[in-house]
């Protein structure tokens, strides 16, 4: 079992930065990495873990392209990996996220990101960290992982419940990135910022008021659910928010809406 939690906040993981075995990755914008960062961290871009293919974004990379990125990171099968990013965990999550689809578990998310880490008065890094090379061996969890395909055959199946982490406005079908707009039928909405405290460097909100609003919205710990948004980048914020809150059949969509909503035989609902 892991020494870690999986929501770690700033407090705890400033008593183990120097911990054997541990990598932190920073997931937030070049310039900022660059000009300061959580000490030892190592900077991640983003579009490393994606694949596009147009209108389709947000796609898992191949198998040896993953297995290349995080050998170069230093993941090994012992590694704990802690990451964050400037947004309050949307691409941290999408990062732990496809770890979790390659076979790695030892994971965390940085509550808060680098706001609660600046603004808790903890230590700052300027130097760039380079990453020291490893061995990483992807072995595919596709248990984490729901497809077009998965989907449109569980519509109907009431055991499966669909949470879209997308705006107001998206999920209406008023605001649209795709051929279609509008929600995968069924769907309930819980946008993904509103599981942050605004005014607590966009840290989760108390633990108890989230499972309370999640059991408002239907969702249920005996079932599964499936979480998307356009490329899956919010969602897997709401993937993790859900395995937080006790729910343990959890399952993130890949393509989200830029495939759903591009895809002519799928269907939509609006309001």
């Amino acid at each position: 079992m892991s020494q870690y939690p999986l929501i770690i906040d700033a407090q705890t993981l400033s008593q183990h930065l120097d911990d054997d075995n541990l990598l932190i990755i920073d997931l937030c914008k070049r310039d900022i990495y660059t000009a300061n960062h959580i000490p030892g961290a190592v900077h991640l871009d983003y579009g490393h873990i994606v694949k596009v293919e147009k209108p389709i974004v947000g796609l898992v990379p191949d198998d040896e392209d993953l297995r290349k990125v995080f050998s170069a990171l230093g993941i090994s099968a012992d590694t704990h990996v802690i990451t964050y990013d400037d947004e309050g965990g949307g691409k941290a999550c999408r990062l732990l996220w496809t770890l979790e689809l390659a076979g790695h578990r030892k994971l965390s998310l940085l509550n808060g990101g680098i706001f609660a880490w600046a603004n808790n008065g903890f230590p700052m890094e300027y130097t760039i960290n380079h990453a020291v090379p490893a061995d990483f061996l992807v072995k595919k969890d596709t248990s984490v992982l729901a497809t077009l395909d998965y989907i449109q055959e569980h519509l109907d199946d009431p055991d499966i419940q669909i949470l879209d982490a997308r705006s107001v406005a998206e999920y209406r079908g008023s605001r649209n990135f795709a051929r279609k707009g509008g929600h995968i039928p069924g769907a309930a909405h819980y946008e993904w910022t509103d599981a942050m405290d605004r005014n607590n460097n966009l840290c989760l909100l108390p633990m108890e008021q989230l499972q309370q609003t999640l059991i408002a919205k239907g969702f249920e710990k005996n079932k599964t659910v499936v979480t998307y948004c356009h490329s899956h980048h919010r969602s897997s914020f709401s993937y993790y928010l859900l395995k937080a809150a006790g729910y343990n059949q959890v399952k993130g969509y890949a393509g989200s809406w830029s495939e759903w909503g591009n895809h002519p035989q799928t269907l939509v609902e609006t309001i």
